[in-house]
């Protein structure tokens, strides 16, 4: 008597490797090792925000499914931290550099004079207003505040600062850096850099 692939006479012997994972797998492997070692088991917040994070495409369903969670309870949780200002926007990453269009990003780092009673909020306030401005970040060090801008060209960056940014009264000094080339932005690589595998051959 013979027995087909999968009975407990002849199990099938497939290599793990093989085999496709669905997209929680990581994620529960993950948990799995937590609970393991102990490590407290995050709230379902944290982890619908791990999640989109990562991938800002995942919807209601995905990431129920990947939690072994309701839909309906995944999508209440969602809508309640957008309004909640938890979840700010989801946002799409390009590498623009893969595009004909041509855009320029820069770094400006600015000193300032705070304000009386108001300290720095009052000056970021104003800065972040500007459209150009795509973030806005207080530091410490030698600075006060570093400002991403985009433009489309450098003279346009350069207007900005000697024109908005740079004349404003608290404002005492900035240093502009242009950015020249991303190679990772959001943990995510942009440009992998390639060896050259071929022989150098010596004259």
């Amino acid at each position: 008597m013979t027995f087909g692939c999968g009975s407990a006479e002849q199990p099938c012997d497939i290599p793990k490797q093989g085999l496709r994972e669905g997209p929680g797998a990581g994620f529960r492997r993950a948990k799995d090792a937590n609970l393991k070692n102990g490590i407290p088991e995050e709230s379902m917040r944290e982890k619908i925000l791990l999640l989109i994070e990562n991938n800002a495409k995942l919807t209601a369903e995905d990431i129920a499914d990947i939690l072994m969670e309701e839909p309906e309870r995944v999508a209440s949780e969602l809508e309640a931290m957008e309004k909640e200002h938890i979840i700010c926007g989801y946002h799409t990453l390009i590498n623009w550099d893969k595009t004909e269009d041509e855009r320029v990003d820069a770094l400006i780092e600015v000193k300032v004079t705070p304000q009386r009673g108001m300290g720095f909020d009052s000056i970021a306030e104003r800065i972040y207003q500007y459209e150009e401005v795509d973030a806005l970040y207080l530091m410490s060090g030698g600075f006060d505040f570093t400002v991403m801008i985009k433009g489309k060209t450098m003279k346009e960056v350069a207007n900005f600062v000697a024109m908005k940014l740079g004349p404003m009264e608290s404002v005492l000094s900035t240093a502009t850096h242009f950015v020249l080339k991303k190679y990772k932005d959001h943990s995510t690589i942009l440009e992998r850099i390639r060896k050259d595998e071929r022989m150098k051959v010596s004259p």
